[in-house]
């Protein structure tokens, strides 16, 4: 098993994205993590295969399974690496985000269980929450983001097994606190999780603020390129490896190709997304100010409802901004299709920019009364500021704008 070292967690988060967790002696030499292709091991005789089930290692103590399912050395190799950036003891890596998720979920939780939820996680993991997992006769309580009071509320002692929330929030951005969310989940005795995707490990680490798991879908930033499907927990050793173990069972395992690109990806991620905060911050300020916008959404400005505490806890303020065009559906639109960088597409994350109306893309089947009575009004953006320059990006906005 690798974990990341005190060293690692000394060093800055550029030189632990391309170091951490990583051995430096690798098969054949190699500088970079090998693909190890394979759906099954061998062994050379029986002793091995007695010597590796009672030390679960082999060779040079990668980990790696008897069968593809219950370990791969490359795909260990990059659980180690997000471990060191999360500041983790260990971390588990799966198929998808939201395999991610529901793995977790379903490994941890007991039937009669309850879980509380803020109103703007992700909408596919409410989803899960309040319809599969409700068929195991396990309830969840969503509160309105940012009432810590409501949220307090909810817990029933020695039942609520689980306080979940993301930070920041998509689309709004809203910011959760991640001191209030520990200190909650200390007092009542349950766990707590947080979704980290849009900050990523560069802007904030919610573990050192005592939250006990961390989730990503690494499918965005910590890919970067739009290329792949993959998901992460990071926390306590003991509790990863509870979950590494339920993954053998569940099987949502993540194939070795997609884990040596993921892995090559993070190498980057802190030049990466210290260009999208840069990138980011000038876009919000400039939207801020522009005529033809109605409101920005980003904890970067003042003007957000989360500065103070995104100020406190985030290092940056991330590559999402999130605004509100003057205008209708059509005005909206309109804007969007006379964009010439940005790509209209899901997601974020990535190298390229990536543009959508949610009203359009996420919530097309629901009426404009359905889509406000959930937050998701007609005229809302929500722009994933990629790698491009800062200027061409703002030219860029600049002449869609004349459209409207």
């Amino acid at each position: 098993m690798i974990y990341p070292t005190e060293r690692n967690q000394q060093q800055g988060h550029n030189t632990r994205a391309v170091h951490g967790g990583t051995q430096r002696n690798k098969a054949f030499d190699s500088l970079t993590t090998p693909i190890i292709q394979t759906a099954t091991y061998t062994f050379n005789k029986t002793q091995d295969l007695i010597d590796f089930m009672e030390s679960k290692t082999w060779g040079d103590g990668n980990d790696r399974g008897e069968y593809g399912r219950y370990g791969n050395p490359t795909v260990a190799a990059v659980e180690a690496k997000i471990a060191a950036l999360d500041g983790a003891e260990d971390a588990v890596l799966y198929a998808s985000g939201m395999n991610a998720v529901t793995s977790l979920l379903l490994t941890i939780l007991p039937t009669g269980s309850h879980i509380v939820m803020t109103s703007d996680c992700y909408r596919r993991t409410r989803q899960f929450c309040q319809t599969f997992l409700a068929r195991f006769g396990i309830e969840t309580t969503v509160v309105l983001n940012g009432d810590y009071e409501a949220l307090e509320s909810a817990i029933i002692p020695r039942k609520t097994r689980f306080i979940i929330s993301e930070s920041p929030t998509n689309p709004y951005l809203r910011i959760a606190d991640l001191d209030r969310i520990a200190h909650l989940g200390k007092k009542y005795r349950c766990l707590t999780l947080i979704d980290s995707t849009f900050a990523t490990p560069i802007n904030q680490r919610p573990i050192e603020w005592g939250i006990d798991f961390v989730l990503h879908s690494a499918t965005k930033y910590l890919s970067g390129h739009n290329d792949l499907l993959a998901g992460s927990v990071s926390g306590r050793a003991d509790r990863i490896k509870a979950l590494k173990d339920a993954r053998g069972v569940l099987g949502g395992v993540v194939d070795p190709q997609s884990a040596y690109l993921l892995e090559r990806g993070i190498k980057t991620l802190g030049v990466r997304v210290r260009q999208q905060n840069q990138t980011a911050m000038a876009v919000a300020k400039f939207l801020e100010g522009h005529p033809k916008i109605e409101r920005v959404w980003y904890p970067g400005l003042e003007s957000h409802p989360d500065y103070e505490i995104a100020v406190q806890q985030m290092n940056g303020f991330g590559g999402v901004v999130s605004f509100e065009v003057y205008g209708d559906l059509q005005t909206t639109a309109r804007f969007i299709d006379a964009l010439q960088i940005p790509y209209i597409a899901p997601s974020l994350g990535g190298v390229e920019s990536l543009i959508e109306q949610p009203a359009l893309m996420s919530y097309y089947e629901k009426t404009t009364e359905e889509r406000l009575a959930l937050g998701i009004k007609d005229n809302l953006v929500r722009f994933a500021i990629g790698i491009e320059d800062t200027q061409d990006i703002l030219d860029d906005l600049e002449q869609a704008l004349q459209t409207c």
